[in-house]
């Protein structure tokens, strides 16, 4: 990989993350990394990269806007489940810092992302411009599913035009499956990460790692 591209950069922030507990803020980030692992699985693992954030998540996509808008989309479904979640997408410049991996990539790309994940409302997606010009140079056509959402300036008095998915754009099938499993993921981990000091995890969860060992293994990936 070049030490410096341009990719797609999804940034899922936690909704006031600073003020909760220590014991909130540790199950929603396990909950968060459950999320991300079953909505990036489509993306082959050379295509993305994951990074960690202070109150979120951003998941590089290098080469398909559309795998970025998708994973963004379906990310959100966790609200259901109680994650609150806020989505920013946009595309920039990447610099690799290192080794491919956690804290293996910087850039103007992630910066924005992270700006406009925070002006996104719980349970809402925004992507900046060179998001949806990128969308519309990989699938033409495809850029009228963001529609204006307005202009918005971040502290450092940057201004940054936003848009969000067109809410009368139909809803894609992928998206109500990817959705299911999202809200399984958020309550096997919430539940394995609440009760990790009883004697064994409640019933529903038990029963759901027994029938599905991918959720055992997805537990055990992100507890603390």
């Amino acid at each position: 990989m070049p030490a410096s591209l341009y990719g797609s950069v999804v940034f899922l922030k936690i909704q006031d993350f600073a003020r909760r507990s220590a014991t909130e803020q540790a199950r929603l980030r396990a909950q968060l990394q459950a999320v991300v692992a079953v909505t990036a699985a489509e993306i082959p693992p050379a295509g993305r990269v994951m990074l960690d954030s202070a109150d979120g998540a951003a998941i590089v996509v290098l080469d398909d806007p559309r795998a970025a808008l998708r994973l963004g989309e379906r990310a959100l479904t966790a609200v259901a489940a109680g994650l609150p979640l806020s989505a920013g997408l946009n595309h920039g410049a990447l610099q690799l810092a290192g080794r491919k991996g956690a804290e293996g990539m910087t850039g103007d790309g992630i910066a924005v992302a992270a700006s406009v994940a925070a002006f996104a409302p719980a349970a809402r997606l925004l992507a900046s411009r060179a998001f949806r010009n990128a969308l519309a140079q990989a699938a033409p056509g495809r850029e009228s599913l963001l529609s204006p959402a307005g202009t918005f300036s971040d502290p450092g008095l940057r201004a940054h035009e936003l848009f969000k998915p067109d809410e009368k754009a139909p809803a894609r099938r992928s998206l109500r499956y990817t959705a299911a499993a999202v809200v399984v993921a958020v309550a096997l981990v919430g539940g394995g990460i609440a009760l990790r000091n009883s004697n064994g995890q409640p019933p529903f969860v038990e029963a759901m790692m027994e029938k599905y060992p991918v959720w055992k293994e997805l537990v055990q990936k992100v507890s603390y």
